[in-house]
């Protein structure tokens, strides 16, 4: 590792504030309470929907200073994350003093890192200390897993690597999902995990996966995380729904884990020989352009996959990453 990715540092009264925290909450997650697995209903004759409101958490990013996206490779996970954000110029200028911040990594199953079916909870670790690093008062963690929530944060080793560091795990707990109208062609109103958008920041965490529908799972998929209800009603027209959701939730920054990456027998994966250490990563504030740049890595043409041509369309994004200034680093 070179000298250009070595830790920031903290002050004596930030050390001691995160220590607290950290011991305050691993107590905590211990205890993370059972899933009530009734939430599975779509909203059924909502009075009075609220109106849609994009949810928009980028920043401005001035063209012309650090570039827009950041691959880095060959190093530990904590190691690929410091190198991004130093080449980006550091999380404070993504993150605020006092802000929340939510982080959303894909804990969608029921799997051990090595297994690859959620992002590495190394890097959601590493993240959550460059908030903190950056004033953060608050950084949370959450999504809503496809298998037992409770489980599959603790498997996946994502609830003690977030604890460790003084993060806050949130469950999908009934209580926390309210109707929302997304506004989009087949995303109207819908139950939204709310701790998910009420938020100062949003950090779109997702891990490079094949996917046995989308041929893909990366960073605008990952969203599904945010919805309740009947999901698989939306697989019938699954590219709009991606693309729906994107259009509603605008991420601060997108860090695309690609550690370990998942290339066949996705998203849930469970046999090591599906699975390739390739210890890459890509971070950057064009949502569309880091999963083009994801898709490379599982041998998938962009032009096959809709969602990201839909995504664009809608000015999301651009398709074609190697139009943007990006920086390619390789630690040494």
């Amino acid at each position: 590792m070179t000298s250009e990715t070595t830790k920031t540092e903290v002050n004596r009264r930030e050390f001691f504030s995160r220590s607290l925290r950290a011991g305050l909450i691993a107590v905590g997650a211990t205890g993370l309470g059972t899933w009530l697995a009734s939430r599975n209903e779509h909203p059924q004759n909502v009075q009075a929907a609220i109106s849609a409101i994009i949810r928009d958490f980028q920043i401005d990013f001035t063209e012309g200073e650090e570039p827009p996206m950041v691959i880095v490779e060959n190093g530990s996970p904590a190691q690929l994350v410091d190198a991004a954000m130093k080449e980006l110029g550091g999380m404070q200028r993504f993150v605020s003093r006092n802000d929340v911040v939510v982080l959303k990594p894909n804990v969608g199953w029921e799997r051990v890192p090595q297994q690859a079916a959620n992002t590495n909870p190394d890097v959601v670790a590493r993240v959550a200390e460059h908030c903190f690093d950056a004033g953060a008062r608050r950084v949370v963690v959450t999504d809503f897993p496809c298998n037992d929530p409770r489980r599959s944060f603790q498997r996946s080793g994502i609830a003690a690597s977030a604890a460790s560091v003084g993060a806050e795990v949130i469950m999908p707990e009934d209580h926390r999902f309210r109707n929302h109208n997304l506004g989009g062609e087949i995303l109207s109103v819908w139950p939204i995990l709310m701790p998910m958008i009420e938020t100062d920041k949003i950090i779109n965490i997702p891990i490079v996966k094949h996917h046995n529908l989308t041929r893909v799972t990366l960073g605008l998929k990952n969203w599904y995380g945010l919805l309740g209800g009947r999901r698989n009603q939306l697989h019938q027209n699954i590219d709009v729904g991606i693309v729906d959701l994107a259009s509603f939730i605008r991420p601060t920054l997108t860090i695309l884990d690609a550690y370990r990456i998942l290339v066949t027998n996705g998203p849930q994966g469970g046999n090591l020989d599906d699975v390739r250490t390739v210890r890459m990563l890509a971070a950057g504030i064009d949502p569309v352009a880091v999963d083009s740049f994801g898709a490379t890595l599982l041998g998938v043409e962009v032009g096959d996959l809709s969602y990201l041509h839909l995504a664009a369309e809608r000015g999301l994004g651009v398709v074609d990453f190697t139009k943007l200034d990006v920086r390619h680093i390789r630690i040494t």
